[in-house]
């Protein structure tokens, strides 16, 4: 008698996810985590805090205003962005995105106004390049606490919206195991802080250097870097027991996979590196910035793309290869393009360093 022959056949898909969406998580999440790096020196003007929540306010701007062009991007015609509004979906995540990132947008962009119309009015008396922009811009240049401190709230309410819809519209997705866990919004939270702070680091590394608000920093950072590997752990520990079956399927997709077990191996080694360097050597500024910047990129790059190649349904794992064109590595030099020119026109406007320097007078009040 003869043996049956059963043939197995894999359909490989193309990722739904490109790059673009890679790179909207990671700018969205660097300027909310930004934000509230920017509370404790601008609004509770707590001592020590002026400059680094300054630097912490600029990168705010600086990624909230490029993450909805990777966005629009991402949604393959940029110019159906509407039908969100006009097609409301009150069951979708996305869909109520869509009014929550103006909400965020807005409201951090009237606070880092209130919040820099003084630099603003300064740069203008004092001449030099657009001196009668920065004129106009600051109207005035007074101090307005019970305007900055309302759009403030704004701002944090939006704030805490994105992250919650950035984190939720990804854990849902219940075909997917690996996203499918109320850990991944929280880890994606906590990297989007510590990439924050890594690139406030960045900022006081290349403007005043100040060593105290580095070590500052760089306390906040390890602290981050400790709850990053406790959730880790406790993923790991919810598909090792099989508590959770949903975690436990996930660990099994993706456990046989050297790819996976390298990029686990490579972000737990990041995280103890960052933890390190910041608790031991908090004066490498430079490099624990680039770490954490690193961690959060990585992060997302895993989870999006890496998690995408673990098939729905089928055997084996799909293999994605980044292509050059815009919806691959041109995609991701443009976006970081259209980020320095947006750090260059700003900062033309509110120097590195004077935003650095801060205003020690009235953060000591």
């Amino acid at each position: 008698m003869n043996p049956n022959i059963v043939e197995t056949i894999n359909v490989a898909r193309e990722v739904a996810w490109l790059p673009w969406a890679v790179q909207y998580f990671f700018l969205i999440g660097l300027s909310y985590g930004a934000y509230l790096l920017s509370l404790p020196g601008i609004v509770f003007r707590r001592p020590g805090w002026a400059g680094i929540s300054r630097l912490a306010l600029l990168g705010a701007l600086v990624c909230g205003l490029a993450a909805p062009v990777a966005l629009l991007a991402d949604l393959h015609q940029p110019g159906r962005f509407w039908h969100f509004y006009a097609y409301f979906t009150p069951t979708s995540w996305m869909s109520w995105g869509a009014f929550f990132i103006p909400v965020y947008l807005g409201g951090l962009l009237t606070y880092a106004w209130l919040a820099f119309r003084p630099d603003l009015a300064r740069h203008a008396q004092g001449g030099g390049k657009f001196a009668g922009l920065a004129g106009v811009l600051a109207y005035g240049g007074h101090e307005s606490r019970g305007a900055l401190k309302a759009a403030a709230l704004l701002a944090f309410v939006g704030a805490a919206l994105v992250a919650l819809y950035t984190g939720a519209e990804v854990a849902v997705v219940q075909a997917r195991p690996l996203w499918n866990t109320p850990l991944l919004p929280l880890q994606f939270f906590i990297t989007a802080f510590a990439g924050a702070v890594g690139l406030a680091l960045l900022f006081n590394r290349f403007s005043v250097r100040d060593a105290a608000a580095n070590r500052r920093m760089a306390g906040v950072l390890a602290a981050t870097q400790v709850v990053a590997l406790a959730v880790g752990a406790l993923w790991l520990a919810l598909g090792v027991s099989g508590i959770s079956p949903v975690h436990a399927q996930a660990l099994a997709e993706v456990g046989p996979s050297a790819n996976w077990q390298l990029s686990a191996a490579w972000a737990v080694a990041a995280t103890v590196l960052t933890l390190v360097l910041a608790w031991k050597w908090p004066g490498s500024g430079l490099l624990i910035g680039l770490l954490a910047l690193h961690s959060a990129w990585m992060m997302r790059w895993s989870i999006f793309i890496g998690g995408q190649e673990v098939p729905k349904t089928g055997a084996g794992y799909y293999t994605y290869s980044l292509p050059l064109g815009p919806e691959g590595l041109m995609g991701i030099v443009g976006t970081a393009g259209l980020w320095v020119f947006l750090f260059i026109l700003i900062t033309t406007l509110l120097p590195l360093d004077r935003l650095a320097a801060g205003n020690t007078d009235k953060a000591a009040a």
